[in-house]
């Protein structure tokens, strides 16, 4: 298992990286996802939300929203670039509620006392070594009588898209084949649960939904790519690497007719007595 200062700087690049892709027309499910997590914690207006991972703000965008011009939301990633877009995005909506800040979830550039109504992280847990000890951090910011949502990526995540892009890449470089795949490690709603628990955050509501995301031309499979974790791998290539990678996850978007990708995600939501 890698440390989590690896796992933090592969994540670092990846989403750096991926941030000229991450909001692409073809890559709305981040924000179909971060936007269904905020609707399961029916925030009120005035509430005060921590959003770690946040990426451009998937999550975070909706949870300002949902709090309003009273409310505050805090948004934490590691990438740079990604919290360049989403202070654009907060600045043209004119979200003044919402800050973005550079940090690790587990060391989040806060107030030591800081509390929140709701802690949200959503398709990020799994880039720390020690996912339990992440969630007790993350249970400590959570005010009494507020929530903490945990959302996580399914099994067979972008299949087939998935192993046509593992396929390339193990043809080029074994030693980099599923290499950087952290979100495979809590896929189920027993293995989120099991979780939890060992962070001592129980009574959670946790729902499994299945889904699929349309990927309507090999355009569309290789903005995945490039706009996701899989970026990570894709810039440790060669750059003729790179061409025969990209060129094998285009011919197979064409050649078999993909028409969409599984997008199984699981959310869970605690409440703090």
């Amino acid at each position: 298992m890698p440390s989590h200062d690896e796992l933090k700087a592969r994540a670092t690049v990846a989403y750096n990286a991926a941030a000229d892709a991450y909001d692409a027309p073809e890559n709305t499910f981040w924000d179909r996802f971060g936007a269904r997590t905020v609707e399961r914690l029916a925030l009120r207006p005035g509430s005060r939300v921590l959003d770690v991972c946040s990426g451009s703000g998937a999550s975070a965008i909706p949870a300002a929203h949902a709090v309003g011009p009273t409310g505050q939301v805090i948004a934490v990633d590691l990438a740079a670039n990604l919290l360049a877009r989403l202070r654009a995005k907060g600045e043209r909506l004119g979200l003044t509620q919402l800050e973005a800040r550079t940090g690790d979830l587990l060391d989040p550039p806060l107030d030591h006392a800081a509390a929140f109504d709701a802690v949200v992280c959503v398709f990020g847990i799994f880039f720390v070594a020690d996912m339990a000890e992440a969630i007790r951090r993350l249970w400590t910011r959570v005010a009494p009588g507020g929530q903490l949502a945990i959302t996580t990526w399914g099994p067979r995540v972008f299949e087939p898209v998935n192993t046509a892009f593992w396929e390339a890449v193990r043809a080029e470089r074994p030693d980099l084949h599923k290499g950087f795949n952290p979100w495979d490690a809590i896929t189920t709603p027993e293995s989120l649960r099991a979780l939890l628990d060992a962070a001592s955050v129980s009574e959670a509501d946790i729902v499994a939904e299945s889904g699929m995301h349309p990927i309507g031309s090999a355009d569309a499979a290789w903005a995945l790519v490039l706009g996701t974790g899989y970026r990570g791998t894709f810039e440790q290539l060669a750059p003729d690497a790179r061409g025969r990678v990209e060129a094998r996850v285009r011919a197979f978007a064409t050649t078999s007719a993909v028409s969409s990708v599984e997008t199984n995600v699981v959310y869970a939501v605690a409440r703090r007595r």
